[in-house]
């Protein structure tokens, strides 16, 4: 390849491309998250970033398959404002694994699952092909037993690794393993007190922010399968055990004291395992600040999907650099900014001789879908709903059945929440023109296109020694009681010459 097209490759075909020279096939891409609450934007690249790596190495021809890890043996550590009307109910399970807090809304078989039954619905509607993994299950299955014996052998040079690179002190009493309690069922307030061989001594008596131990002293067996291993051993062992060919996080994840470094000397210097491709991803902010699902911070995907089609935010995410912070701010402005741009990326062809911005675009676009599924834009259908407010009239007039028929959902959404900007937000209200409002309709002819009633316009107020702005702004009085609306020269179209004469009483 030249090094002109290696420049111009978007970072999903960078990745499949080292995927392919350094490791064997089948290749295994591994990604996971925590369900701790509402699925958002900074939870969605955690399923969607692999999902493009995937696409691109099977685009090579090579076989590929993708596990994505439900980490829901993790401990619940706060009621997210999603369910803040359950807290009562939820409270007394602080501290346990989120598998087993029972969901309050009855809807799921755990809190825990609550929220991996919405990401996996999402994960549907986005086309993420993926096995979902439940953690929970292959430590009830013991596949994580040998990995725990093993760092309970190796604990005092896996705790001096820890303290390493995590650049932190570990408590007295630091283990490998947290138990989960026999009496409160809580993991986060555990700490093994001593082991031999195979089993444990234990006692729930550590206090957390949020909750606190029972005091219970116990002993349990590794077989017994009641026990997490702690995250920064945790995630090395996932990787043994899913045979990992690549596996990413964010950047938080890598900076110098992050668990990416505690991962990498674990796997080549106590396990003498061969390492996997990582990389990394920026940040998804909302509105300048880091998305959190326990704050509240940030629009859920759940909602922003019924305001614009799943390939609309996957474009969003794909087509920035990797590793670029990407800043979502969904105003009405910004979205259809989006939705424009993804429109206009259908027209580029990657294989042509384009800028390597143009190409991102382009292999955003296919990253994002298999085809266009409208044709006329989107800001076009959402002027002839709310001209009309008759779906078959809006067919009619753009000519494109199954488009219109797949962004209606979309465009009532935008309509009955009044989410368009002001521009764009109308309604067809003909009253009195003005002089020169009237005199430049009546010099319009049938079978006007859009642009050239638009450059009318401007000829007449040229011609009238007028300024435009003031002619625009007294045809939209005439024909939406507003100063400003969207394009003069889409909405005389859609409307029809003869009938807004008509109506004017010209």
């Amino acid at each position: 390849m030249k090094m002109s097209e290696k420049k111009h490759m978007h970072w999903s075909e960078r990745l499949a491309e080292r995927v392919i020279q350094e490791k064997k096939e089948p290749y295994v891409i591994t990604a996971g998250m925590t369900t701790s609450g509402p699925v958002h934007f900074g939870t969605l690249c955690e399923f969607l970033f692999p999902s493009a790596i995937k696409k691109a190495i099977e685009k090579k021809g090579k076989e590929c398959k993708y596990y994505f890890i439900a980490d829901i043996l993790d401990a619940f550590d706060s009621v997210p404002l999603a369910m803040e009307e359950y807290r009562n109910q939820l409270e007394p399970h602080l501290g346990k694994p989120l598998c087993n807090v029972p969901d309050p809304t009855g809807e799921s078989r755990s809190f825990g699952d609550h929220y991996l039954d919405e990401a996996t619905g999402l994960m549907d509607k986005f086309d993420v092909d993926a096995e979902v993994v439940r953690i929970n299950e292959y430590y009830a299955a013991g596949r994580f037993d040998d990995y725990a014996r093993f760092f309970l052998e190796h604990e005092g040079e896996a705790r001096k690794i820890v303290e390493k690179t995590s650049g932190k002190e570990q408590k007295k009493g630091w283990s490998p393993l947290m138990p989960v309690c026999q009496n409160c069922g809580r993991i986060a307030t555990t700490r093994v007190l001593s082991h031999k061989e195979d089993e444990y001594e234990y006692v729930c008596d550590r206090d957390v922010k949020y909750t606190h131990g029972c005091g219970y002293r116990g002993k349990n067996s590794i077989q017994d399968h009641r026990y997490k291993i702690v995250w920064r051993l945790h995630w090395p062992a996932w990787k043994q055990i899913f045979n990992s060919s690549i596996e990413g996080a964010g950047i938080d994840h890598h900076t110098r004291g992050g668990s990416e470094d505690t991962c990498r000397a674990i796997t080549l210097d106590l396990m003498k395992k061969e390492y996997h491709i990582p990389y990394r991803y920026g940040f998804i902010l909302f509105r300048g600040k880091k998305y959190s699902k326990s704050k509240g911070r940030g629009m859920g995907i759940s909602e922003v999907i019924k305001l614009v089609p799943p390939e609309i935010i996957k474009y969003k995410l794909f087509k920035p650099d990797l590793e670029e912070n990407v800043d979502i701010n969904p105003t009405s402005e910004k979205m259809l900014k989006t939705i424009e741009d993804f429109e206009g990326a259908a027209g580029i062809d990657s294989h042509s001789d384009v800028s390597r911005s143009e190409r991102k675009r382009a292999i955003a676009f296919s990253l994002s879908t298999d085809e266009m599924k409208w044709e006329s834009p989107f800001l076009d259908i959402t002027l002839y709903y709310q001209l009309y407010g008759d779906w078959e009239k809006v067919r009619e007039m753009t000519g494109d059945r199954e488009g219109v028929e797949y962004l209606r959902p979309y465009v009532e959404e935008w309509v009955s929440r009044n989410y368009l900007p002001d521009v764009y937000r109308f309604s067809y209200r003909p009253s009195e023109p003005s002089k020169h409002a009237k005199e430049f309709i009546s010099g319009l002819e049938g079978g006007m296109e859009p642009l050239d009633i638009h450059n009318a316009v401007f000829e007449y107020a040229k011609s009238n020694s007028i300024p435009p702005k003031q002619l625009f702004a007294e045809l939209y009085q005439a024909l939406i009681g507003k100063d400003r609306g969207p394009k003069m020269g889409k909405i005389i179209h859609a409307i029809g010459i003869e009938r807004l004469k008509k109506d004017l009483g010209i």
